[in-house]
C-alpha cells in the first residue's frame, strides 16, 4: 500500500512539474504585459511589476488589434457553425445512408486532411481571384468550411455510427423521409459531436496564420496576421505586445473554459472513436 501511495505521489509530482515548465511562457508573458517598457529587460523579467499594475498596456493593446479581432470573430462563428452542420449532414449520409462508393467517398474526404496547405496556395489564390473573394473575409471563411469538411465529416461519421439503426427503422414506419430523420432524429441527438466540432474548428479558425495573410489583404487581416506584424515592427514594445497576445488567446481561452466540459463530454460520447 505505501508503494502504491509513493507511486502515486511521485507521478503527480512529475505531472506538476511538467504543467509548471509548459505554463512558464504564460507566467512571463503576464509579467512583461502589465510592466512598464522601462521595466523590460532580460535581467529583470522574473521579477515582479515594481510600480503596481499598468493595464494601460492592455488599453494600448486592444486598439490596435480591436479591428482585427473583429474581423477574427466574423470569420470564425460563421466557419465553425457552417462546417460542423456539413460535417454533420455528410456524416449522417455516409454513416446511414449507405450508397455504391460510399467507402469510397469517405476515404477521398478524408484525404483532405493530409494535403499540406503549402502545396495548394497557388491554385487557390488564383481560384479566389476568379470567383471574386481574394482579399476579404468571405473567400476566407469558404477555405476554412472546406478544409474543415475532413475533420468534421470524420467525427460526426463516427458518432452516427454508434446510434442504433433502428431509431431510423421507427421514424421510417412514421413516414420520415430522408431529411426528416435528419431533422428529428439524428440532430437532436448530435449535440456532444457539435460540442466537439464546433469548438475545435473556431480554435483552429482563429489560430491559423497561413490562409490569413495570403488570402487576405491589410484592412481584412485576422488578428493573427495583426500581431505578428505588431511583432515585426522596427520598435517593439513588448510589454504591449504581451497584453495584445494575451487579448488575441482570449477568446479561445474563454471557449475552452465554458465549453471544456461540452468538449470533453462529447469525446467521452464517442465523438472521436471509431
Amino acid at each position: 500500500m505505501t508503494r502504491r501511495i509513493l507511486t502515486h505521489t511521485l507521478f503527480y509530482i512529475i505531472l506538476i512539474a511538467l504543467a509548471a515548465f509548459y505554463l512558464l511562457p504564460i507566467y512571463l508573458m503576464l509579467l512583461t504585459s502589465f510592466k512598464p517598457i522601462n521595466e523590460v529587460d532580460l535581467k529583470t523579467m522574473w521579477a515582479l511589476p515594481l510600480n503596481g499594475l499598468h493595464i494601460e498596456n492592455f488599453i494600448a493593446g486592444y486598439k490596435q488589434l480591436a479591428p482585427n479581432i473583429n474581423n477574427s470573430l466574423m470569420m470564425v462563428i460563421p466557419e465553425a457553425i457552417l462546417s460542423s452542420l456539413l460535417g454533420s449532414l455528410n456524416g449522417y449520409l455516409l454513416a446511414k445512408w449507405k450508397f455504391r462508393g460510399s467507402n469510397l467517398v469517405f476515404s477521398l474526404i478524408l484525404f483532405g486532411m493530409f494535403i499540406p496547405y503549402q502545396s495548394i496556395l497557388i491554385p487557390l489564390v488564383k481560384f479566389m481571384q476568379a470567383i471574386k473573394l481574394y482579399g476579404d473575409i468571405p473567400g476566407l471563411i469558404l477555405v476554412h468550411i472546406i478544409y474543415g469538411i475532413p475533420i468534421t465529416t470524420l467525427i460526426f461519421r463516427n458518432y452516427y455510427a454508434g446510434i442504433e439503426t433502428e431509431l431510423l427503422d421507427a421514424g421510417k414506419i412514421d413516414g420520415a423521409g430522408l431529411m426528416g430523420l435528419y431533422r428529428y432524429i439524428m440532430f437532436p441527438l448530435s449535440a456532444p459531436s457539435f460540442a466537439v466540432v464546433i469548438i475545435w474548428q473556431f480554435t483552429q479558425a482563429w489560430n491559423e496564420f497561413l490562409f490569413a495573410v495570403i488570402l487576405t489583404n491589410q484592412s481584412h487581416w485576422p488578428v493573427t496576421v495583426a500581431l505578428n506584424n505588431l511583432a515585426g515592427s522596427q520598435l517593439v514594445q513588448w510589454n504591449v505586445l504581451m497584453a495584445a497576445t494575451l487579448l488575441a488567446a482570449l477568446p479561445t481561452l474563454l471557449v475552452y473554459l465554458f465549453l471544456g466540459r461540452y468538449f470533453l463530454r462529447g469525446l467521452m460520447a464517442g465523438a472521436l472513436k471509431g
